[in-house]
């Protein structure tokens, strides 16, 4: 369905009453609208899982993003045109003991469970995809297409057999960690500085192991030293599945130049983030981060994210406090033409084949100007603004990663998965 802006603009044109200018936006208006309908569009991170398995979450109904703190539901994918997305099956860092990979593990299946529960409950609206054929077939009945992910390899401890299992109950990739280093590989935001100057032991196994299951290897996260062990011993692509370019936003989050032209010799791909802090350098507010350092100093945490890591009823409070202190100090937001100049930058570093997107919705994810997954298409609408043709579009919504997935399926046979 047309948008009040377009249909007032087509309107006029119609009628003759639109100055040039605003007849060269309706007719972009008119053909980025044709080509993101025709597209077919995937988003490789969304932390949905999250609301899913906390309870309380309605994924079919139209849901507030500023009264429920949510960014996907399937009504806005639908309004947002977009096709697939990737859940992830998030864990935040914890104890490093027996005891702490066994609770995780736990907490990892129990939101495996939490996902597929909600497909089983909402066949009529999705259904899972473990490769783009999946996708492509679901796509046609006009359900939305759900792929999984696992985010930070945290819960499968020193047992390599439970990748076998994240694999058989559909992840197709999995960060190797998240905002702390773990027994796998060191982070790039874990305050200490490294641990292992990249992969440890277990990390390279760990690499073998997901190549020989066909499991794709996500760096988002990642140390700079771990990215470079990983492109050398992968025989396969790898990618990111939620990152953006250090020249445009200097974070450790995000990668350098020569990162780049390595993931394009591996035949990798980067996913765009827009968590805007990724984005664009915005200056801090003094009171925000006040409110924010006070908050996670009471729940004795390091990072929001750490939230996900409390008791259920201590994590229902510590959420409730952190959307008042948003609605106190709201964070200043980057906006799609923040976004599009990583894509810019990274296209002329390493070429279109390299890039998609991986907007970390509902994990922090948001734009001013693209709040939640209901306005998507206006990426496409800037796409087609700086000159990216529809072939150049259809890569970035999901033919460059789609390209990866397959490329990473092949490097692992039936025999091989089986075993």
């Amino acid at each position: 369905m047309k948008n009040l802006l377009q249909s007032t603009l087509l309107a006029c044109l119609a009628a003759g009453f639109l100055p040039a200018t605003a007849q060269d936006d309706s007719a972009l208006l008119k053909k980025a609208r044709k080509i993101h309908e025709k597209a077919f569009t995937l988003d490789t991170h969304a932390d949905t899982p999250m609301l899913l398995s906390r309870g309380g979450f309605d994924i079919t109904q139209d849901n507030d993003p500023y009264r429920t703190n949510s960014k996907v539901d399937y009504p806005r994918m639908r309004k947002g045109g977009l096709d697939a997305i990737f859940f992830a099956v998030y864990l935040g860092q914890g104890p490093r003991t027996e005891e702490g990979h066994a609770t995780a593990k736990k907490k990892a299946f129990g939101i495996f469970d939490a996902v597929h529960s909600s497909l089983k409950a909402t066949t009529g609206e999705a259904e899972l995809a473990t490769t783009p054929e999946d996708a492509y077939r679901i796509g046609k009945t006009g359900k939305r297409a759900i792929f999984i992910g696992v985010e930070n390899g945290y819960p499968m401890g020193h047992d390599l057999s439970i990748l076998k299992k994240f694999y058989d109950l559909g992840a197709r990739y999995m960060t190797l960690c998240h905002s702390s280093n773990n027994d796998i590989c060191d982070s790039s935001t874990d305050p200490k500085g490294a641990e292992y100057q990249g992969l440890s032991p277990l990390g390279e196994q760990v690499v073998a192991e997901m190549n020989r299951l066909g499991m794709i290897i996500d760096l988002s996260h990642v140390s700079d030293s771990t990215f470079y062990d990983v492109i050398r011993l992968s025989r396969v692509p790898v990618v990111a599945t939620h990152s953006g370019a250090r020249a445009i936003c200097n974070h450790p989050r995000n990668l350098t130049d020569d990162m780049l032209k390595a993931l394009a010799r591996n035949g990798g791909v980067i996913q765009l983030n827009l968590l805007s802090d990724y984005v664009k350098t915005i200056p801090a507010s003094p009171e925000r981060t006040a409110a924010l350092d006070a908050l996670m100093k009471k729940y004795g945490l390091k990072s929001r994210m750490g939230m996900a890591s409390l008791p259920e009823e201590e994590q229902k409070k510590a959420r409730a406090e952190f959307m008042e202190l948003n609605k106190a100090y709201p964070v200043q937001l980057a906006t799609v033409k923040d976004a599009v100049d990583h894509i810019d930058h990274i296209v002329k570093v390493i070429g279109i084949d390299h890039v998609g997107m991986g907007a970390d919705f509902d994990g922090g994810g948001a734009l001013a100007d693209c709040f939640d997954v209901s306005q998507y298409e206006a990426f496409t609408v800037e796409f087609v603004r700086r000159g990216y043709s529809k072939k150049d579009i259809e890569k970035i919504w999901s033919g460059n990663f789609f390209r990866v997935m397959k490329a990473v399926e092949k490097g692992a046979t039936p025999e091989q998965i089986g075993r």
